[in-house]
């Protein structure tokens, strides 16, 4: 058994203005034994502090700080290092539902899945929803 149910990879570069509400939607999951891997892509902003802050809060994040090559870089960093049984990755600018892990792992459990898909809802800089999908 590994130390974490879902390893969650989060590559950093440059988002200080979205970071607080991603990372929040992170460390607020109902699913509480997770691992958040997060990846500074060379951030030039305050991405980096904020995620000080956030790990200096919850012992479950790592961060790993590189110079800029790019979000998959970041993400195979992230892959490389990651202790849980199962992974997710989203982008530093996006945010889960409070539940999404906790649903997707209790999917995967109960159907002896290796891989479960969700969809999801964009949200423009306004807060208009544009287009909706659902988990399945």
């Amino acid at each position: 058994m590994s130390e974490a149910k879902v390893s969650v990879i989060i590559p950093i570069y440059n988002v200080e203005k979205y970071l607080r509400e991603s990372l929040d939607s992170v460390v607020n999951q109902t699913l509480k034994d997770i691992e958040i891997i997060l990846i500074d892509d060379g951030s030039t902003d305050s991405s980096l502090s904020i995620c000080k802050e956030y790990a200096k809060n919850d012992d479950r994040i790592k961060i790993l700080t590189q110079k800029n090559q790019g979000a998959a870089i970041a993400r195979n960093k992230g892959i490389e290092l990651a202790k849980g049984d199962y992974l997710s990755i989203i982008d530093s600018d996006d945010y889960f539902d409070l539940k999404m892990l906790e649903k997707l792992y209790n999917k995967a459990i109960n159907n002896n899945l290796d891989i479960t898909i969700c969809y999801s809802q964009e949200i423009n800089d306004s807060g208009k929803k544009f287009l909706t999908w659902i988990i399945q």
